[in-house]
């Protein structure tokens, strides 16, 4: 698959972070999750038909549907929307994208993926930059006391956010057992969506009457691109290929939306942020390059030949 293809998700994710940031002054969060997660599943579902995929058709498949709505649907995107009205976007994004460490610890125990030390390096070096980019230098110096403090916040809840994903990700190669990995996505964006719609009719009252047109073209932009078309590709790939390898991309996400932040919202990324930005992107290239990077090390190679110390 082309690179482009594998990045596009976290592209369109990292930019409706963004959008989805500048709409809610204009709405409420459970309100605009219910949006971006209810058209999204209908056009999924309505691009399954068309492509001839198969509908579930046992109770062990809906049960495993609903698991997965409620997971990766009403919870993730329930804390998303919660902590997005708390805290800033580019902050809130790479809060969320600390889960492929979650990710990969599932992954090693649930499906044997071997992660390697090269994996451990990337990923321990991901965390780092996206720490690198949420807080100054001068904050790393209290980090017990800003953590303390986290749970009060809109950090907190992104962190949930952060593991309700990474349980849908793991959860998907399981799913994808009973159901079309298309057809699975269209039906937990509709199924999870709707508690969020219910609970926002319950406690947010009328929150779609102050939005304006750019506010509608906004979460038409955050539910058509950061959900149906991200979300149907990240979990196509999720089903197939290596979920270590496919979650560490989601380090891109708050490089975009950071990036993104400072060309239309007047952001500015300091030399400090910039450097986390370079460890994410190294840390991407050792986690998806972890078993070339090891190969070496597992020949035997004659002496009395200079050769590479073991990592």
């Amino acid at each position: 698959m082309h690179p482009l293809w594998l990045v596009s998700p976290f592209f369109f994710w990292g930019t409706a972070m963004i959008v989805m940031k500048a709409i809610l002054p204009q709405t409420a969060p459970l309100f605009l999750g219910a949006f971006r997660l209810i058209p999204a599943g209908l056009l999924v579902l309505a691009a399954a038909v068309v492509l001839g995929r198969s509908q579930p058709r046992s109770w062990r498949a809906w049960g495993a549907i609903l698991l997965f709505a409620l997971v990766d649907g009403t919870l993730f995107q329930g804390f998303l929307v919660t902590g997005l009205a708390r805290t800033q976007a580019g902050l809130g994004s790479v809060m969320i994208d600390s889960q492929p460490l979650v990710v990969a610890l599932l992954a090693w125990w649930l499906y044997g993926e071997v992660i390697g030390l090269w994996g451990w390096l990337g990923l321990a070096l991901g965390l780092t930059g996206i720490g690198m980019i949420a807080l100054p230098p001068q904050e790393w110096a209290h980090l017990g006391d800003y953590w303390a403090q986290v749970a009060g916040h809109g950090e907190w809840w992104m962190l949930l956010a952060a593991v309700a994903m990474a349980l849908g990700t793991v959860m998907m190669r399981w799913l994808s057992r009973w159901v079309d990995p298309l057809v699975a996505t269209g039906w937990h964006l509709v199924l999870g969506g709707i508690p969020l719609l219910a609970l926002s009719g319950l406690w947010e009252g009328a929150a779609w009457s102050q939005v304006n047109a750019w506010g509608w073209l906004g979460m038409a932009y955050s539910a058509v691109l950061g959900s149906a078309a991200s979300y149907g590709l990240f979990f196509y790939l999720a089903a197939q290929g290596n979920l270590t390898s496919l979650s560490a991309l989601t380090f891109l996400t708050p490089v975009f939306a950071l990036t993104f932040g400072a060309l239309f919202l007047g952001e500015t990324l300091t030399l400090w942020q910039l450097s986390g930005v370079i460890l994410t992107l190294i840390s991407i290239t050792l986690i998806n390059q972890r078993h070339r990077l090891q190969t070496p090390v597992a020949q035997p190679v004659p002496v009395p030949v200079s050769v590479k110390p073991s990592p």
